[in-house]
């Protein structure tokens, strides 16, 4: 580990130039004193860098010193910046891996290049934290030593014990068979078997984790993309689903769409507005996904929604009709 953290800081001075004590522990997640110890083993063994006193000082390396790393073409290189997601590395506690990987990958690149590659992967965005209406996407928070237990016991094939939060439910310790991990939407999620039947957990909800000795009973294979789209699929279809007609604006339509489980049927009205038949998971969701879309959208059926939608509304009409 602090092999990989003087590497990273050569290549930090490197692409800098010059950086202070705190720059450098701030970068590096280590404390002042850490990176002080880390310049004196540099200069022991030989690494030309030095420090500049003054308000403006810190500590650099000598002109012309290049460490030996494999080369990259710009356009590789700006592949990787481009498809380094933080959100995902974090999801997996590899957020620091992910930042030492990105130095390396600028400080391969030829001297001509360094510059512009980095200014090109700042004009291209994935997967950003808000969309245009400023909502926020939060990644759940899965503390380190849960998800470096889990990682390590899915790449390592091992079985795992965790203990789990279920919605609704006191938490249990359950023994499973690890199969991967998944990030969607800045959430992470750890597919697994237990007791030889497909199962899905939410790291979050992961209160804590054990690696076990005996090896993970599962294929040595695995599609983990197929494995996500059919344990999807199931999801969409079980459960206490109910099926809403929906009279919608035609610029509200993808909202809709996007908080549903499926569209079953979709037709043009008269009044210039759509119907669709949707399926939502519960009568929960089918709530709360209707109440987003306030007057934009329209329930039809069934009656009770209607009527749960029309007593949410006049709750709230009375609170707001009382003087305060």
């Amino acid at each position: 580990m602090r092999a990989d953290r003087l590497v990273s800081l050569v290549l930090l001075l490197r692409q800098h130039g010059r950086l202070s004590a705190t720059a450098l522990a701030r970068e590096l997640e280590v404390s002042t004193r850490t990176v002080l110890r880390d310049i004196d083993a540099l200069s022991a063994a030989g690494v030309p860098v030095y420090a500049e006193r003054g308000r403006r000082g810190g500590f650099a390396l000598l002109p012309g010193f290049r460490t030996e790393l494999t080369g990259l073409n710009h356009d590789e290189a700006l592949a990787l910046l481009v498809a380094g997601s933080r959100r995902g590395a974090q999801a997996f506690g590899l957020g620091p891996a992910l930042a030492s990987a990105l130095r390396k990958v600028v400080d391969a690149l030829p001297e001509s290049d360094r510059a512009t590659a980095a200014g090109a992967a700042r004009r291209l965005l994935v997967d950003p934290e808000t969309d245009l209406l400023s909502r926020r996407l939060v990644p759940e928070e899965v503390p380190d030593t849960v998800v470096t237990v889990v990682r390590r016991a899915v790449l390592a094939g091992r079985r795992l014990r965790i203990h789990y939060a279920a919605v609704d439910q006191d938490p249990k310790w359950r023994t499973v068979d690890p199969i991967g991990l998944v990030t969607a939407r800045g959430q992470g999620y750890l597919l697994a078997t237990r007791s030889g039947a497909d199962r899905t957990y939410r790291l979050s909800r992961v209160l804590a984790a054990e690696e076990l000795a005996e090896p993970a009973q599962r294929p040595d294979q695995v599609d983990l993309d197929r494995a996500w789209q059919e344990r999807g699929t199931r999801f969409r279809t079980g459960g206490d689903q109910v099926v809403v007609l929906v009279r919608v604006d035609p610029e509200r339509r993808e909202e809709l769409v996007g908080t549903a489980l499926a569209v079953r049927a979709e037709e043009a009205g008269a009044d210039g507005r759509l119907r669709l038949e949707v399926t939502f998971q519960d009568p929960r969701h089918a709530e709360w996904a209707l109440w987003q879309l306030a007057t934009s959208a329209e329930a039809l059926a069934p009656q009770w929604l209607r009527d749960s939608l029309r007593d949410r509304a006049a709750a709230i009409a009375t609170c707001y009709g009382a003087s305060s």
